[in-house]
């Protein structure tokens, strides 16, 4: 059948949007994300700062600490003193007259050096509180970290959706268009008509993930859940090399864990010598005055005295306290040996998983994206000159997008890894800025 004229330029016009189309398509592949975003910004430093100072679970460990601490100069106390007064009478039993008086005064002295062994316990006690505030502090900066990189993933993967949206719109006008003049089948038609719906579902699953992370970003910020949050920084990737060897040697001098472990046995050994040193009775020092003659009367007489206690005569009672010391002190030490080995196996695994999405992430940025772009431009120069169909031009595109998105997947698993090193090492293992714009 003969083109019209009219046919003719309709035809143009559909040559030029498949020209254009995936041209602008592919340079929103690489266009900053932040580069339509908006101006409140929400900042990585911010969120994270924000976390620390108010998360309600973080004050509990800070208050465990400061309780904690409060212990130490109960522990290094002496015993208190004792006074006391003895009423005596002779002749009546009326309880509101008395003949003599006898005033006593004590103090027990810790010469065994019991009061300085539990001071070192508790001091070692509260320093292992301190390590666990640590590790909850780690693990909230991680989760705060995570959450971002996250939020803004899900704006990035909203970004790749809205631009498939668009092209699909374009591809629908385009095919619908050929329809008419003869030129295509009504199945392509439906086919973009599917995807379209499709991609319909998709937006509405990835505002359900913003909202979601949105909603644990103001969690951990104590704030509720519903309140306003800016869009976040652009995601950026930043290569890092890590040494395994490096790594572990960090986590066995960084990680709370172990630190905690490591105090908490110099807490049981001080219990061990604590628990000795029972046998060594400590002295009691007693004053004691008398009083004669009700109340008129001064002191006539006073005596001193020492008195000690008699723990050999409970001989198991002290054996068995020994006993149970040596065996918390070895469990500590098992646990710290534990800790150790599974400190080395966790910054192994970390690691390794830094390294996969290190690889994903290089291997899109640099190979699939740019191949996916390019076999949409060879698509589109076959399909100008009738040598492929028009869905070969929608699936090729839908492949570039695809793998956009799944760039934006892996960096965010990168970053998400990293952060999570950080958390398991107990300290910065790179050394440099964050990966996200602040």
């Amino acid at each position: 059948m003969p083109i019209l004229p009219e046919e003719n330029m309709k035809l143009n016009w559909i040559c030029l949007l498949i020209v254009t189309a995936p041209l602008a398509a592919a340079a929103e592949v690489n266009k900053p994300f932040d580069a339509a975003g908006p101006s409140d910004t929400l900042s990585l430093d911010q969120v994270v700062s924000e976390v620390l100072r108010n998360n309600p679970s973080l004050k509990a460990a800070r208050a465990n600490w400061e309780a904690m601490k409060s212990r130490v100069p109960q522990a290094r106390a002496w015993e208190d003193a004792r006074v006391g007064v003895d009423v005596e009478r002779m002749g009546t039993t009326r309880f509101d007259t008395f003949t003599d008086n006898e005033w006593m005064a004590a103090q027990e002295l810790p010469l065994s050096g019991k009061n300085r062994k539990r001071g070192q316990a508790a001091v070692a006690e509260a320093a292992a509180a301190f390590e666990e505030f640590r590790r909850r502090e780690l693990d909230l900066t991680a989760r705060a970290r995570a959450a971002c990189y996250r939020l803004a993933n899900a704006y990035e993967q909203l970004a790749v959706t809205g631009k498939n949206q668009e092209l699909l719109k374009q591809f629908l006008e385009i095919s619908r268009a050929k329809y008419e003049v003869g030129k295509q089948s009504q199945a392509d038609v439906l086919v973009a008509e599917t995807d379209l719906g499709k991609l319909l579902e998709t937006r509405f699953d990835i505002e359900r993930q913003i909202s979601e992370e949105q909603s644990r970003l103001n969690v951990l910020m104590n704030r509720p859940a519903q309140a306003a949050l800016g869009r976040p920084a652009g995601l950026a990737f930043v290569p890092v090399e890590l040494s395994l060897d490096r790594l572990q040697s960090m986590a066995l001098t960084h990680r709370p864990e172990l630190l905690a472990a490591q105090k908490k046995i110099e807490a049981a050994k001080a219990r061990v010598d604590l628990a000795r040193r029972e046998w060594i009775p400590d002295p009691e020092l007693r004053v004691e005055a008398r009083q004669f003659n009700g109340r008129g009367g001064g002191i006539q007489e006073y005596d001193t005295g020492i008195f000690f206690k008699v723990p050999w005569l409970n001989r198991k009672k002290y054996k068995a306290a020994i006993a149970e010391a040596r065996s918390l002190k070895e469990s500590a030490e098992h646990e710290l040996e534990a800790l150790r080995k599974e400190t080395l196996g966790m910054v192994r695994d970390q690691l390794k998983k830094v390294e996969t999405f290190h690889h994903h992430t290089e291997l899109f940025r640099d190979r699939i994206v740019p191949l996916a772009q390019q076999a949409v431009k060879a698509n589109q120069v076959s399909y100008e000159a009738d040598k492929s169909g028009f869905l070969d031009l929608i699936v090729a595109q839908r492949t570039a997008l695809d793998a956009e998105s799944m760039y934006w997947s892996h960096l965010t698993d990168y970053l998400v890894a990293v952060a999570e090193l950080e958390a398991a090492v107990g300290t910065d293992p790179k050394h440099q800025t964050d990966s996200v714009a602040k």
